[in-house]
């Protein structure tokens, strides 16, 4: 099971100059808050997209949910 500072590491690896705030009380429900100038510009799903494209196949397994909010730098 990841921890919230593993998605964190991921999130802020993927996303050029992101930086991310990542809860996971329960080690399967993660909620993320991630900052970054690459979203400038970019529509809000697109951005969601960007971040949560950094899990793909992984969500509903074990990462079962992940809300993501999403703020340019």
């Amino acid at each position: 099971m990841p921890t919230p500072d593993e998605i964190r590491e991921r999130i802020e690896r993927a996303i050029p100059g992101a930086e991310a705030v990542v809860d996971g009380p329960d080690g399967v429900h993660f909620s993320a808050v991630v900052t970054s100038g690459a979203f400038a510009g970019r529509p809000l799903l697109e951005q969601h997209r960007m971040v949560m494209d950094v899990f793909a196949g992984e969500l509903g397994g074990a990462i079962h949910a992940l809300s993501v909010k999403t703020k340019t730098s």
